[in-house]
């Protein structure tokens, strides 16, 4: 190795499972094994992986890294966990269980119209020939119309079970673009009767699923009836997601049943105990029990310590982000920095243009920094973040604290060395929970999930709106 070349800084995106980390390195490490070394003491990591990296020589194809000297300056590097042969065979007996039922959420751009049976789309085929000719719409059969609604409420459920109406106008109106002879001519959008037909299908495809065993719907049933006036109404308490979730209440996986899953769920607990954790393993084991964990948490909705009780898992960093990607079907910590990134100059600029206004700008700081007591009082806190700073440190921003600690209900369930890396966890637990957002921090909660992840981003507050608009300008 030249000396000039083991000089030089080093700069490295190291990913590992689900995250992405940005790693500086003053010179070039001696050897493979002295960068692994280094990325256990800086990342924290206690288990033992081999390292991949992308040759740009080979269009980004990943490459096992055994001469320090072929990685570049600027590099990719991916962590590849190890494991030994008993802990590969004790993974493979869960390798056919999926508890995935969904792996996409809804559309956000125009809605894509699916391919109807092969009569239906001859028929349509032919209408939109005649429609594009003369202007004349396809006079509907009851069995046509049928068709193409129980086709259309298939595809809706694959994406949700409970649609909005103004995303089951959204496909309707999707369907008269991809399919003018279907317009309505007394109707002002041209969908109006396609958008309510829409919705009593999917009142009718939900009971169709329900009467299947899918537990999604099956969760709603056994309300207020004829035969049962005591029970509660049928409109209320619907247990249905509400922030985006994309699998909300799955079904068991395949030749799985209570029982077994929670069998697993004692040796995911062992597991955890354990000085040197499988993480591989453990993951695998969360992603098969995912439907009893989440039946347990939206079903009888027990306090937080009592589900760290039961699934201690969830107080790993990485398996917070594989739950919330289990549930929404999106990278969190990815997600989350990226956009961060992006509209922070932004955000700044429009604080302290608010603060010079007012003239309160020493203030507006003050209060945002402010310390909080050495020993807070932790009763009646839904959701929070406690910082623990050393007894000499009196600056009122928190660089280098001892730790970060995420409280939930009241008890500190984890702890971080980043304040960043701490709120996302706590936003990760929020959905793994099922909690609601506190209201005092409702309007922070929902900037995070609507603007900045994109979740259910349709409707705003008024001043969640305002806030995004000011911070379109610039983007």
């Amino acid at each position: 190795m030249s000396s000039t070349s083991s000089q030089q800084p080093m700069i490295l995106r190291v990913v590992v499972t689900d995250r992405a980390r940005k790693l500086k390195l003053s010179s070039r490490p001696v050897s493979a094994d002295a960068l692994i070394n280094i990325i256990k003491e800086q990342l924290e990591i206690d288990v033992d992986f081999t390292l991949q990296y992308e040759d740009p020589d080979f269009d980004g194809k990943l490459i096992s890294l055994a001469d320090i000297e072929e990685l570049p300056q600027k590099a990719v590097v991916h962590i590849s966990l190890s494991q030994d042969s008993s802990s590969l065979a004790s993974t493979e007996v869960f390798s056919d269980f999926s508890s995935l039922e969904r792996l996409s959420r809804w559309p956000s751009g125009t809605f894509l119209v699916p391919t109807f049976a092969f009569d239906v789309e001859l028929k349509l085929k032919d209408g939109n020939a005649e429609y594009e000719k003369n202007n004349k719409c396809l006079k509907l059969t009851r069995d046509l119309k049928h068709d193409i609604l129980e086709k259309l409420a298939s595809t809706m459920y694959g994406f949700k079970a409970y649609p909005s109406g103004k995303e089951i106008a959204m496909a309707a109106e999707a369907l008269v673009a991809k399919h003018p002879c279907l317009k309505e001519a007394g109707s002002e959008t041209g969908y109006s009767g396609w958008t309510n037909s829409l919705m009593f299908k999917m009142g009718n495809y939900r009971t169709k699923m329900r009467r299947a065993g899918c537990q999604e719907v099956t969760a709603n049933s056994g309300k207020r009836s004829r035969f049962h006036p005591e029970k509660e109404s049928s409109h209320s308490n619907i247990k249905k997601p509400k922030r985006a979730e994309v699998n909300f209440l799955p079904n068991f996986p395949q030749g799985q049943n209570p029982s077994s899953l929670e069998q697993l769920r004692q040796t995911i607990v062992q597991e955890v105990k354990k000085t040197e954790r499988n993480l591989p393993l453990i993951q695998k084991m969360m992603e098969t029990t995912f439907p009893l964990r989440r039946q347990t948490i939206v079903m009888s909705c027990p306090p937080v310590i009592e589900l760290l009780d039961l699934w201690p898992a969830l107080k790993i960093e990485s398996e917070v982000y594989a739950e919330f990607r289990r549930i929404i079907n999106q990278n969190l910590p990815n997600t989350f920095y990226a956009e961060l990134d992006r509209h922070l100059p932004r955000l700044m600029t429009i604080f302290r243009q608010k603060a010079s206004k007012t003239g309160e700008t020493a203030n507006a700081l003050a209060e945002i920094l402010k310390n909080h007591d050495k020993q807070p009082e932790l009763d009646g806190v839904a959701v929070g973040l406690l910082t623990v700073i050393n007894d000499h440190d009196s600056s009122p921003v928190h660089y280098e604290p001892v730790k970060i600690s995420v409280v939930m209900e009241s008890d500190e369930v984890v702890s971080l060395p980043r304040f960043s890396d701490a709120f996302v966890v706590m936003f990760g637990l929020i959905y793994a929970m099922h909690l609601k957002y506190p209201k005092p921090l409702t309007n922070t909660f929902e900037f995070t999930q609507k603007i900045l992840l994109g979740l259910e981003a349709g409707k705003l507050p008024p001043r969640l709106q305002t806030l995004k608009n000011d911070l379109m300008i610039h983007v």
